[in-house]
């Protein structure tokens, strides 16, 4: 269970964060939430598609990672075996939130439970402060301020390129029948793509809007990474045949 407080140097001067600990939190993830940002590098190894969350009924943006409820094919030993860690991953153990329910700012929150935070001293190898001697923050903590506001600055661009995706009709639900090496069988439902042919037939106009908004990249980037599909079954096959 995660515990989170928001961070003060008075209180947590010998906060620590320990870096090779962080891709531990996609253990258990099938569904990786991703940003529009990042979408090319996570093309490169995995699938893109659009889930709706199960309590609010949005359209979130994800890696697939597995094919079933928290399977992550690509956590080996405890380990991400990927070249690109997606920002979601990335920014643990660190959160944003707010002072109060009202407040308009947001504060820097940190898991006190999460395996990548610590606050023994001396510092363990590989150990990260947060906050100098003096109380002034370290280059760590604020590039880890840098990545909280990518994933805010992205969530928002997510969603427009989601509101958009809608209006132009471009979504159709996935249907996927696979076998693995040892026969058995899984059904992909649930999930989303992008319909290839209707965005074939957009007008020319349209498609020109898409580009000049920023969103024609995300949606290739989507369309291409259905391909890694077959990288994601040879990695269960491996772990099958394990």
């Amino acid at each position: 269970m995660a515990h989170l407080v928001a961070i003060e140097p008075a209180r947590h001067q010998q906060l620590y964060v320990l870096p090779e600990q962080v891709d531990v939190h996609a253990a258990g993830q099938n569904l990786i939430p991703v940003v529009p940002a990042e979408l090319t590098h996570v093309a490169t190894q995995l699938p893109l598609v659009l889930a709706k969350n199960g309590q609010t009924g949005q359209f979130v943006l994800a890696a697939l990672t597995g094919f079933a409820p928290n399977e992550n094919l690509l956590m080996q030993q405890g380990r991400w075996q990927g070249l690109y860690l997606p920002l979601q991953v990335q920014r643990q153990p660190f959160f944003v939130g707010k002072a109060t329910p009202d407040a308009d700012d947001y504060v820097v929150c940190i898991d006190l439970e999460s395996p990548a935070t610590g606050q023994n001293q001396p510092l363990p190898a590989g150990a990260e402060p947060l906050f100098l001697a003096d109380g002034s923050e370290t280059d760590f903590y604020r590039q880890a301020k840098q990545r909280l506001v990518q994933l805010l600055q992205g969530e928002q661009q997510r969603d427009a390129l989601i509101e958009v995706l809608l209006q132009c009709q471009l979504l159709q639900p996935m249907s996927l029948d696979i076998t693995f090496a040892d026969q058995s069988t899984t059904r992909l439902n649930g999930l989303y793509s992008i319909d290839a042919d209707k965005l074939a037939a957009l007008a020319p106009e349209q498609v020109v809007q898409l580009h000049q908004q920023g969103h024609l990249a995300a949606i290739y980037a989507i369309l291409g990474s259905a391909a890694q599909i077959y990288g994601l079954i040879a990695r269960k096959n491996q772990q099958l045949a394990g």
